[in-house]
């Protein structure tokens, strides 16, 4: 049987709903499915579209994460007025992760959906599959952190594992270090963790330096990038270049996961980048050679951080599934989707896939930071360079 071309799965209800003006907004990932499906990607041969089977049960979660974790997070998802107390926060609960009815189906179905699009390239049934809806990156395997509770990158690279891969590369590109997919698998050697962001000096969740390349049995499998503040455009495709393509083409892994956030917008409110639409297209056709070159195309794609939910991510991921398949885009945008927009409370949708107003230029600064970046890319060779020597 051919396999799928690409697989997408979705729902448009999926993801965490801590309320109030809490950060995550479900108006990212739907929107970034709905321009797919108003620009025809759903009816391209071998593209699949499909609803996340239901949550993962306790027994498939620990196969990340620990008992007792799973059982806290029922505990407080079951009551969340528990959570009020002080012991709710060495599971990560209270805070960012504020308690919810709900909450752990909420985190479970997310990590249902990521396992379905592992287990689909792992044995073959898709070369490449895309769940924009996921992307949680900071929580350990007993403790949830940064907006979300179970860490649904680390399920897709576990189900990789357990489907017989051998060896399976994860690149992070959010603007805030993937520090719970690393510390998850610190220790792993068939795990190559790669995370560009933006310096833990200046950024939760302060981790993410350069030193931290793999614990005992995995020394140079854990890989970081820690970009300066103001990093725009071309600091982005320096990293790409120089430091994720060479480390990732070194380790020779049987597929690749990438958390694909796009929160180093210039516009994003949570982070102090400068990076613009024009980028992301870029950025995308890197990981597409990449994957094509060093593991036969095999590609999980995850959403990720992104705070401005009208802007940046609705067009960067719904560019990011069309660049999976190899097909290109054109303006302008639909305007059914533009409408689409409107109704969710989007002012003025962009009319083209890479509209954009840059950040204003400081001459002064920008020459600051690029001598930054050029240190930044070094430091990190350099630390992995002892066990990688193409890259010294």
């Amino acid at each position: 049987m051919t396999p799928l071309a690409l697989l997408v799965v979705h729902r448009d209800d999926m993801g965490m709903r801590f309320g109030g003006d809490h950060p995550t907004d479900q108006r990212r990932h739907q929107l970034a499915v709905a321009l797919c499906r108003e620009t025809g990607l759903f009816d391209l041969p071998g593209v699949a579209y499909e609803a996340p089977p239901p949550p993962l049960n306790d027994g498939e979660l620990s196969r990340v994460f620990t008992a007792a974790f799973i059982r806290a997070v029922h505990r407080y998802s079951d009551n969340p007025i528990l959570a009020a107390a002080p012991e709710a926060a060495q599971w990560g609960i209270g805070g960012d992760n504020n308690a919810y009815p709900e909450m752990h189906n909420d985190s479970a179905l997310v990590s249902a959906a990521t396992g379905a699009a592992a287990d689909a390239v792992g044995s073959g049934r898709a070369r490449r599959a895309f769940v924009p809806a996921a992307g949680a990156h900071h929580g350990t395997h007993n403790r949830a952190w940064g907006f979300g509770i179970y860490n649904e990158t680390a399920v897709a690279v576990q189900w990789l594992l357990d489907a017989g891969l051998e060896r399976v590369a994860y690149i992070d590109l959010d603007v805030h270090h993937g520090n719970g997919t690393q510390w998850i698998f610190y220790e792993n050697p068939r795990v190559m963790t790669v995370s560009v962001h933006e310096s833990g000096r200046h950024l939760f969740p302060g981790s993410g330096f350069p030193q931290e390349t793999g614990g005992p049995g995995a020394q140079g499998f854990s890989a970081n990038l820690a970009l300066p503040p103001f990093s725009g455009n071309d600091a982005y495709r320096r990293a790409m270049a120089e430091f994720v393509v060479p480390v990732v083409e070194a380790f020779a892994p049987d597929a690749i996961v990438t958390q694909c956030g796009v929160d180093h917008h210039h516009a994003d409110p949570l982070a102090h980048m400068l990076t613009t639409m024009e980028l992301y297209p870029e950025l995308w056709r890197t990981l597409d050679q990449l994957a094509d070159d060093v593991c036969g195309g095999r590609w999980i794609a995850l959403g990720g951080g992104g705070y401005n939910p009208c802007l940046a991510p609705p067009r960067a991921w719904a560019a990011l599934a069309h660049q999976m398949v190899g097909h290109a885009v054109t303006d302008p945008l639909p305007e059914r989707w533009r409408n689409a927009a409107l109704v969710l409370g989007c002012d003025a949708p962009a009319r083209t896939w890479t509209e954009d107003t840059p950040p204003t230029a400081e001459p002064d600064r920008d020459r600051q930071v690029a001598v930054q970046v050029d240190d930044a890319i070094a430091r990190s060779r350099l630390c992995l360079s002892p066990f990688w020597p193409t890259l010294r």
